[in-house]
């Protein structure tokens, strides 16, 4: 076979470098991983017989809960570090609480720890509206950026209280996001 196959110590050096770059969940990082493997035995091409190409695979696959556990012992892989980093930049994007919650579990992040914070969910929406212009913000319908909002995860009182405020008020919520949470 035309290069060596992923063992364990090639994988992990794969992941630290894959880390140094990119912030990444356990299951994030199995993934990346697993498509190294996979574009690995694609290189091999007709080299190698299907069967054995398939076992060396195999093995290899087998090796990545080993260097996931031994990065998460290290702290270089932590998903609850990665699931506060996280949420605190989508909320001061102006992204909903539900729609956080999306967006975690979509990156392998099973049950997020996220307080549901009336307040916060506000200013998340005053930054919502600042980003398009709307509410206290500019001239956009009102019925059109409730369907956004809606689609967006953020309820309807929330909405509405955000449309009502008034530009100060809004830009001194908005402003607390940047703040540590308590």
């Amino acid at each position: 076979m035309a290069g060596k196959p992923p063992d364990a110590a090639r994988l992990y050096e794969a992941a630290l470098n894959h880390m140094a770059r990119y912030a990444a969940t356990e299951v994030s990082l199995a993934r990346v991983l697993a498509r190294r493997i996979d574009r690995w035995g694609k290189l091999q091409g007709e080299e190698a017989a299907p069967e054995e190409l398939a076992l060396v695979m195999r093995r290899a696959k087998a090796e990545i809960p080993g260097v996931l556990s031994r990065l998460r012992e290290l702290g270089v892989v932590n998903d609850e570090a990665f699931a506060a980093s996280r949420a605190k930049r989508l909320t001061r994007e102006g992204k909903s609480r539900r729609a956080t919650m999306a967006h975690l579990a979509a990156k392998g992040i099973k049950a997020p720890t996220m307080t549901d914070d009336p307040e916060r969910e506000l200013a998340a929406a005053c930054a919502y509206l600042r980003r398009r212009r709307a509410g206290p913000f500019g001239p956009a319908p009102a019925d059109k950026i409730l369907a956004a909002m809606a689609r967006g995860g953020f309820s309807q009182a929330t909405t509405r209280r955000a449309l009502a405020l008034d530009r100060d008020e809004a830009e001194t919520l908005i402003s607390s996001l940047s703040e540590p949470l308590a």
